[in-house]
């Protein structure tokens, strides 16, 4: 009896390491990267789009905003608002100088700088975060609706963490894979 418990909690070791591990693949992207979010040096093309052409979003994954707070901002926007550079109807603003924005939803995700005239010199980004493939059942999200924000009570950027659920389901599905059998050669 004392070695099907060895074995049970070896396995729940195991598979808390594993849920840990799926968190663990969350990757956060400096925007703009040394340079940070800026105007860029050529207005005529917009580099940030084409740096997130080149990258893979995933739920989970996190953009930095790295600015500056007392002549910059970032404001999440509708895909309207992105194209006209309208900076009167923000999803979300922020303006600490350092804004982390985790993706909780695959679809479409606008930016633009707070300062219009720096939305026109094309200090925008469109990033498209990939499908989360690992759930069972298929669920329907317009990409083009935003999750709803409401300020943080310590005062930095909110936090969009939809990561939760999907791991405590890949954890369970681990767990019942490996401790089930387990149990039936131990009996």
């Amino acid at each position: 009896m004392a070695g099907i418990a060895k074995r049970v909690n070896h396995m729940l070791l195991l598979v808390g390491v594993l849920a840990c591990l799926g968190e663990a693949y969350a990757r956060e992207f400096q925007v703009g990267g040394s340079q940070g979010w800026t105007v860029p040096k050529d207005t005529s093309t917009n580099p940030y789009n084409q740096w997130a052409e080149k990258n893979r979003f995933q739920i989970g994954d996190s953009l930095l905003f790295v600015y500056q707070s007392s002549s910059d901002s970032v404001l999440q926007v509708s895909r309207d608002d992105y194209n006209n550079c309208n900076t009167a109807t923000p999803i979300a603003a922020f303006n600490d100088g350092r804004t982390t924005f985790t993706f909780n939803r695959s679809g479409s995700f606008y930016f633009i700088s707070g300062a219009e005239d720096n939305c026109k010199k094309n200090e925008k980004l469109v990033v498209v975060v990939l499908s989360d493939r690992t759930k069972q059942t298929p669920t329907t999200s317009p990409a083009t609706s935003p999750p709803t924000t409401s300020p943080s009570p310590s005062g930095k950027s909110p936090s969009y963490n939809g990561v939760l659920s999907s791991t405590v389901g890949k954890a369970s599905a681990i767990f019942g894979a490996l401790v089930g059998p387990a149990i039936l050669m131990a009996l």
